[in-house]
């Protein structure tokens, strides 16, 4: 009998000791440069809130030339975002990456475990995320604006949706148009995709979905607008990456119009949300992400009220 209280004793020492190990604080960080209004600290806090999660969530502010001097710290942790210009630069200092960072070869969040770093893309999951929520046709026939950075990742996630990709750029970035699609056919060689200038855009054919990939319309310039009425009046939903302001007049034209809209803010959160199901497996409900979005959105439109 004595034996057995012995035994059942070990195990519920070693039941507190796992309960305290889920429970203690970890250690995260979002790494950049200039990190004066990011909103990285808040969203990640709701997230691990609503899971019960101890935690710490700094702000790592570090130029290029000094990111190697700050990788064991960064090994320390469990856990890391990364935000311009480190996204490329981090590559050199972690042991793997997943597929999504080999595909853009860019890296915005570090999973710690087991003494091995894992480097993964985020941004492109927060995007398929949103355009899900949004109920939309991504297979049908898309209009990208702009192609640089961001925009690189959403053509070539619509092209490998299957979509019938128009990419509107200006004439200077017709090149990065060019390269995108050299790559997205080393990807898919029957992807279907047109570029033509911004001032050319065939406004007689219907879309499914409008996507604006470029800075047109952000904070301070909010009265600027990358498509013209009758771009957004052929699309059926539009997309803007800005998510400051949360309306743009991008989306403030297309909600005019009864289209469905949605805005950046929806991104950021949703990449997030793909951080902690690869920390902790933890998974949300759109209901909760939505709640996150709308919260978020409202402090970023109080802080810098138009």
């Amino acid at each position: 009998m004595q034996r057995a209280d012995t035994q059942t004793n070990i195990v519920l020492i070693h039941i507190e000791n796992l309960k305290g190990m889920v429970n203690m604080e970890r250690k995260y960080a979002i790494l950049g440069e200039t990190l004066k209004h990011t909103m990285s600290p808040p969203i990640h806090k709701a997230l691990f809130d609503l899971r019960g999660r101890e935690f710490s969530y700094e702000i790592i502010e570090v130029p290029p030339a000094e990111l190697a001097a700050k990788a064991d710290y960064l090994d320390s942790l469990a856990g890391y975002n990364i935000t311009i210009p480190h996204k490329m630069g981090i590559i050199e200092q972690i042991d793997k990456l997943d597929d999504t960072a080999k595909r853009y070869n860019s890296v915005n969040c570090v999973d710690n475990k087991g003494g091995v770093s894992t480097g993964y893309n985020t941004d492109c999951v927060g995007f398929l995320e949103t355009i899900r929520a949004m109920n939309v046709n991504f297979g049908g026939r898309v209009l990208l604006i702009g192609c640089g950075g961001v925009g690189r990742m959403m053509a070539i996630e619509a092209a490998l949706a299957g979509a019938d990709l128009t990419i509107a750029v200006l004439e200077r970035d017709m090149p990065l148009a060019e390269q995108a699609v050299r790559e997205i056919k080393e990807m898919k060689s029957d992807a279907k995709i047109n570029i033509v200038l911004n001032t050319a855009v065939d406004t007689s054919a219907k879309y499914d979905l409008l996507m604006n990939a470029c800075p047109v319309g952000m904070y301070p310039k909010v009265n600027a607008c990358p498509a013209t009425d009758e771009m957004i009046a052929a699309s059926d939903a539009v997309f803007d990456v800005i998510y400051n302001p949360g309306e743009t007049q991008l989306l403030k034209k297309a909600a005019e119009m009864d289209k469905k809209t949605s805005g950046g803010m929806a991104m950021l959160v949703w990449q997030a949300v793909k951080a902690h199901e690869i920390w902790d497996c933890d998974r949300y409900t759109d209901e909760e992400v939505a709640a996150i979005i709308k919260e978020m959105q409202a402090e970023v439109d109080r802080d810098f009220p138009l």
